[in-house]
């Protein structure tokens, strides 16, 4: 594991350890994450704990024409329930990203610095959000890192069943009209899995990344 110093550099993904962890310390400047993304990593910590940055093999994916949309969520979508717009209240879907109880977690990683440096990185077009609205109340979004080729996703959040699953069908849509080639979900779970996202390998994953 490599400790990053105030030099903003990253060392080859392929340095990272079993558990996908490439380096240690560092902060969250804008200068750094854009590096971070560009190189195929992305940090994930614990608040109160030394930044760590991943880059994990393999890394789950979805290539944007494999994406499954069920019958019933197509009747949800065919039927206008929700109101979805983009980049409309970004630091307001990475509240309620950072708020909503998830099963399993105690916690979030999402802590009021990263909502700090992901907001700047909103604030040069970089960073994008999706808001899912039903009756003009704020019931679902996701958030992630723009890089023109490839979306990075970060996370999402629901407060009304199907609000999520809105947000992450829209999202996909809207990047295959303009051609983008991946979008990264990081690390496998089921629910990303029945949406159609797999694991691909690290070298295909940083292939494709590069290929711009």
């Amino acid at each position: 594991m490599h400790y990053l110093s105030k030099d903003v550099f990253f060392p080859p993904v392929s340095e990272s350890d079993e558990e996908g962890i490439l380096a240690i310390g560092g902060d969250l400047s804008s200068e750094r994450l854009k590096l971070a993304y560009n190189s195929g990593v992305f940090p994930w910590f614990n608040e109160g704990e030394p930044i760590l940055w991943w880059a994990p093999d393999p890394r789950m994916v979805l290539f944007l024409d494999e994406l499954v949309v069920s019958k019933s969520m197509r009747n949800i979508l065919n039927r206008n329930q929700f109101k979805v717009t983009f980049n409309q209240d970004f630091a307001a879907v990475m509240s309620n990203c950072q708020k909503i109880k998830r099963d399993g977690q105690n916690g979030t990683w999402i802590s009021n610095q990263m909502i700090d440096a992901y907001c700047k990185l909103h604030e040069e077009g970089i960073a994008k959000s999706v808001e899912v609205w039903q009756d003009d109340v704020l019931v679902g979004g996701l958030y992630g890192i723009d890089l023109g080729h490839v979306f990075c996703g970060e996370s999402m959040f629901s407060k009304v069943s199907n609000a999520s699953k809105t947000a992450f069908i829209s999202l996909v849509n809207h990047l295959k009209k303009d051609n983008y080639k991946l979008l990264d979900c990081q690390v496998y779970n089921p629910h990303l899995e029945s949406l159609g996202c797999r694991e691909i390998d690290r070298v295909e994953f940083m292939s494709i990344l590069k290929s711009k």
